[in-house]
């Protein structure tokens, strides 16, 4: 069988089925222009034993095996028999693969799906069935594709609350660099992707391999190179020890991962993710959204609440959220969760004299969630202790205030439907922000490990109410960003980039959430004049300039604003409308600015882009760097103008004062000159193709 080619959108992956057991991936990477499998046989002689789609020490791996499990009692390695390999595939298409084999002796049978899509992205699971009377016990099954000698360094990231997606970078050396989470969700701290490149890989420049878990619970992203020469990088579950006992008959599906591959740095390898998205589940027009936590937090006098709606609409919002403290007992943040109820000493005509002002005004009305949560002081854990996700004797340790609901649990499961379909039939909700707000501690279902049963009933409760509401919108908050992945975002709209509304902070954390989700499903809103977790005050201009590139929206109490700072405001909510359909549709594209203390980002179109400069502390340097614009055509000529209020700067090119044209090879090579801007401050660009 000669070997098969996957390719599209510049990406190729070559998978040789000549051998007995699986298919050894011989390549991802560059499209291998006009070869056959049959023309690539001579060049597999010159290389490193490939690793086959499920690394295993039988096919010659001797690093970490893609599955790793047992019986009690009796260990057989495994050694795979090709029963089936089925392809359909287009060349410059993609196109997808089906893999089946077995191992009669240690009673295991696979099925591997893969597929590339039209924009080279490549997507791959693996089912494990037990086909042996003895239980299976699964400790690991991951998903891997091979890289090159040349991919030298690694990218992956780490966080906290309120700072996530913070980069990390070191040599691809020898053996394995593992990313492990245990906390339940994919956590402030999950890498979300892990990247190798070669040496000095940017967003523009250099070539990388990523790879991604669409997963929501425990899972791990692994790299690891051998000494004999073949490389990796493979994700997958997490699993602890007994939490997948396959009986006879029984199978195991891995998660979803997500491979991309790019020749010109991470730009391009992101946009391959963000097209795989977009192409999924495409969106409408994303609501400029006021959420009133920061403003009111458990303050709901409908007065004050009242007068914030109406400031909302006056500044063109579109959409109000109605965040913590509507439910029976809820205060504050140590009672009340679970009890899904309007609180009637707060509320005692319910939520319609909030709901049908805000409509009145023009405005969608949306409401605070956290299903999965249960405060010990609630009638819900008072009346049902034993729904706790725990040992039935000792309740996990308390965090926030919190316990974790048992979803696995029939009984839980049916009243959170109950509760959530009856409130978003009850008010018509447009909208409910999905929160989750702990890591998860000794988590016990039946008394076994239980985020598996946990993570997947929680998709099922997400499914089942998209199905009874196919309007309804969902944001998924996890105290923030700590559960932003591919499973989650294939049942929601957007994702709550992070808690932290500090504009300072927010450039950094959207930039690299951004790898993985693209502007219109990143929650970015304009906070207080002087942020409440950190503490710093900048100028409205820059939070609002750093919140306009994502899905806009507004976290302030307005009724405490000035006229100005009002009339500004909506002058840059009237900006994001107009530019929204380029923001939420182009290709984000980031420059390897030289200076560090300045980014210089956009999304561009065909025929139109947005660009902002950022200048986010003081420069060392005398004059700032050019501003070379990348993403653009070289061959066609823009007209580049200044978009809303111009920045605080100590002097302002020329250019900035009129439309200037220039082609787009001059703008992407020698730029244009930078304004000199002061620290904490943003110019926002428009270029169109005339």
């Amino acid at each position: 069988m000669s070997p098969l080619i996957l390719s599209a959108a510049g990406a190729a992956l070559v998978l040789d089925a000549a051998g007995p057991g699986l298919p050894r991936v011989r390549h991802f990477g560059a499209d291998l222009g006009s070869a056959t499998g049959a023309d690539l046989t001579p060049a597999f002689a010159s290389l490193t034993a490939a690793p086959p789609l499920l690394p295993a020490h039988g096919d010659s791996w001797y690093g970490r095996p893609g599955l790793s499990g047992g019986r009690d009692g009796e260990h057989w390695p495994v050694r795979w028999t090709l029963d089936r390999f089925d392809a359909d595939a287009t060349p410059g298409r993609g196109g997808t693969v089906t893999v089946a084999a077995s191992d009669a002796r240690a009673g295991l049978e696979l099925v591997s799906e893969l597929a590339m899509d039209a924009g080279g992205l490549v997507t791959m699971r693996h089912t494990l069935t037990n086909t042996a009377a003895a239980p299976y016990r699964l400790e690991g099954l991951v998903c891997a594709l091979p890289v090159p000698a040349r991919a030298g360094e690694l990218l992956d990231f780490t966080g906290r609350w309120a700072l996530e997606k913070v980069p990390q970078r070191r040599e691809f050396g020898y053996g394995v660099w593992s990313r492990e989470n245990r906390r339940g969700r994919t956590g402030h701290d999950g890498t979300g992707l892990l990247v190798a490149g070669t040496a000095g890989f940017g967003f523009r420049g250099g070539e990388v391999w990523g790879v991604h878990a669409g997963w929501s619970g425990n899972h791990v992203h692994y790299a690891e190179r051998l000494a004999e020469g073949p490389a990796l990088v493979a994700a997958g579950e997490l699993l602890e020890p007994g939490e997948i006992v396959l009986a006879e008959g029984e199978s195991y599906r891995t998660p979803l991962v997500y491979f991309t591959w790019s020749g010109g740095g991470l730009d391009e390898a992101s946009a391959r993710l963000h097209d795989h998205l977009r192409a999924a589940g495409p969106l409408g027009v994303r609501p400029v959204t006021l959420n009133n936590w920061e403003a009111t937090y458990f303050d709901h006098g409908l007065d004050r609440l009242l007068e914030l709606a109406d400031k909302a609409a006056a500044a063109g919002i579109e959409r109000f959220v109605l965040d913590d403290g509507w439910f029976r007992h809820r205060r504050d943040d140590r009672a009340g969760l679970g009890d899904w109820y309007v609180d009637e000493g707060v509320w005692p005509n319910g939520l319609n004299p909030l709901a049908e002002h805000v409509r009145k005004l023009g405005l969608q009305f949306g409401l605070w969630f956290e299903p999965e949560m249960v405060n010990p002081d609630s009638d819900l854990l008072r009346a049902h202790p034993d729904w706790v996700l725990g040992q039935a004797d000792r309740m996990p340790p308390a965090y926030r205030n919190q316990q974790v609901l048992d979803l696995a649990r029939p009984e839980a499961y049916d009243y959170l439907l109950e509760r959530l379909d009856s409130l978003v039939s009850e008010y018509e909700l447009d909208y409910i922000k999905w929160d989750h707000n702990r890591d998860i501690a000794e988590p016990v279902h039946d008394g076994v490990p239980g985020v598996h049963a946990q993570t997947l009933a929680a998709y099922r409760l997400l499914d089942e109410l998209r199905a009874r509401h196919p309007k309804l919108e969902i944001e998924s908050c996890s105290s923030g960003g700590a559960r932003i992945d591919y499973g989650v975002l294939a049942r929601t709209d957007r994702v709550w980039t992070s808690d932290s509304n500090d504009a300072l902070d927010r450039q950094a954390i959207q930039r690299w959430t951004g790898l993985l989700v693209p502007p219109e499903r990143m929650g970015s809103h304009v906070g207080a004049p002087q942020d409440h977790i950190t503490g710093r005050s900048l100028p409205l201009a820059f939070r609002a300039a750093t919140a306009l590139f994502g899905h806009m929206g507004v976290e302030w109490d307005l009724t405490s604003a000035s006229q100005a700072e009002l009339e500004e405001l909506a002058e840059w909510i009237a900006l994001h409308k107009r530019l929204r359909p380029t923001l939420h549709a182009g290709r984000v594209v980031r420059a390897d600015h030289p200076d560090p203390s300045a980014l210089l980002h956009g999304v561009v179109l065909p025929e139109r882009g947005v660009f902002a400069f950022v200048q986010l502390t003081s420069r060392v340097a005398i004059g700032p760097a050019p501003l070379r614009l990348p993403g653009l055509d070289p061959a066609a000529t823009y007209e580049v103008r200044v978009a809303g209020p111009k920045p605080r700067a100590a002097g302002l090119p020329e250019w900035t004062s009129g439309p200037v044209r220039l082609s787009g090879a001059v703008l992407g090579e020698l730029g244009l000159p930078a304004p000199a801007l002061r620290a904490e401050s943003a110019l926002v660009l428009e270029v169109e193709r005339v």
